[in-house]
């Protein structure tokens, strides 16, 4: 029987530690939980700890966002502010071992996760790993169902940065320099050529050329976006086809509102897809070697495969000719990206 969450003496409120995931895609997924937790109990006072905390800043789902970052030095101290925060519930949505020995030590008296990575003994609720898996967002939701949190959305969604704020008008102002006067009014496609799991999951480049060539003949302006390591994969395009580029030249404190001005985004199974989506923005999400029925966007947003025998694989790196992104046509890509930005509509473009 799910126990719900009572505070420790009457009158006073229960807090609550959430450990997000380590990954921005993860994080957006866990939207879900925290709204449902904040829907239930909204005198809980609510910490969110993990190393894309701050994305959720301004979003009233968490009252206290702790960044939680990846070295353990960093963590030790993040630790001791959780633990400070004394938290009487931990859902940990990691399955790892160190999320569920860092929760013994915040002093959490009831621990909620799966039972993975050897940590049974370390959790008070230790649920066992669905089989089959079901999507992300459900995984997460399982945890707090567990504690009697009923769940009342099971989309992400994440208010856009303040029109008038300076994220906001540094994102306007990048856009701005590429764009140009003459180009302002054109649909703004991003195309984000990086992926942190491996590059099993990036469209080829010769693909990623042919579809920005189709954009601009389109009459739209196709965005290349990326870290400061995808600016190689950029020239590359760029010398094969007329597409802009802000690779390298925004940060991850500037992402929401980038994408928010974007009209359509193109991309793999990357957490940006996920992002812009719980922003609003349209995804155009290309799957090869992952599963969308674990990890699709949820939203606005449109998933594109090519059934080969090897699909799903979840391998890193593909080891043959990529069949399952190189045969997703760059004309299928160019329509649904610009069937997206007719219905698209942005309420505030610079």
């Amino acid at each position: 029987m799910a126990r719900g969450l009572r505070a420790p003496r009457e009158g006073s409120a229960v807090n609550v530690a959430v450990r997000l995931p380590n990954w921005l895609g993860d994080t957006v997924m866990a939207v879900p939980l925290l709204a449902s937790l904040r829907a239930a109990h909204p005198d809980a006072r609510v910490l969110a700890a993990g190393p894309w905390a701050s994305l959720l800043a301004g979003q009233g789902l968490a009252d206290v966002l702790v960044d939680y970052p990846r070295r353990w030095s960093g963590r030790l101290r993040a630790a001791d502010t959780v633990a400070a925060f004394g938290p009487e519930l931990a859902l940990l949505l990691p399955n790892s071992f160190e999320s569920a020995l860092a929760a013994w030590y915040w002093g959490a008296r009831r621990r909620v996760g799966y039972a993975a990575g050897g940590r049974s003994s370390l959790l008070t609720d230790a649920l066992p790993v669905p089989d089959p898996r079901p999507h992300q967002i459900e995984e997460y939701l399982a945890l707090t169902e567990c504690c009697a949190i009923p769940t009342v959305v099971r989309e992400p969604v994440l208010k856009p940065p303040a029109s008038d704020g300076a994220e906001w008008s540094e994102a306007g102002d990048l856009l701005e320099t590429v764009l140009g006067e003459n180009r302002a009014t054109l649909p703004r496609i991003g195309l984000h050529l990086g992926a942190a799991y491996g590059p099993a999951k990036l469209w080829p480049l010769d693909r990623v050329a042919a579809c920005c060539r189709l954009l601009t003949d389109a009459g739209a302006a196709p965005i290349l976006l990326g870290a400061p390591g995808d600016a190689e994969a950029a020239a590359t395009v760029q010398a094969a086809a007329p597409a802009l580029s802000l690779v390298g030249r925004d940060r991850p404190a500037l992402l929401p509102a980038l994408l928010a001005q974007l009209d359509v985004l193109i991309s793999g199974d990357t957490g940006i897809a996920h992002l812009a989506a719980a922003l609003g923005t349209s995804a155009v999400t290309l799957f090869g070697p992952t599963d969308p029925a674990l990890s699709a966007p949820r939203g606005p947003a449109e998933i594109l495969t090519h059934p080969v025998p090897c699909a799903p694989c979840f391998y890193r790196v593909c080891p043959i000719e990529h069949p399952c992104l190189r045969e997703i046509e760059p004309e299928q890509v160019c329509s649904r990206a610009l069937a997206s930005a007719t219905a698209s509509a942005r309420s505030v473009r610079r």
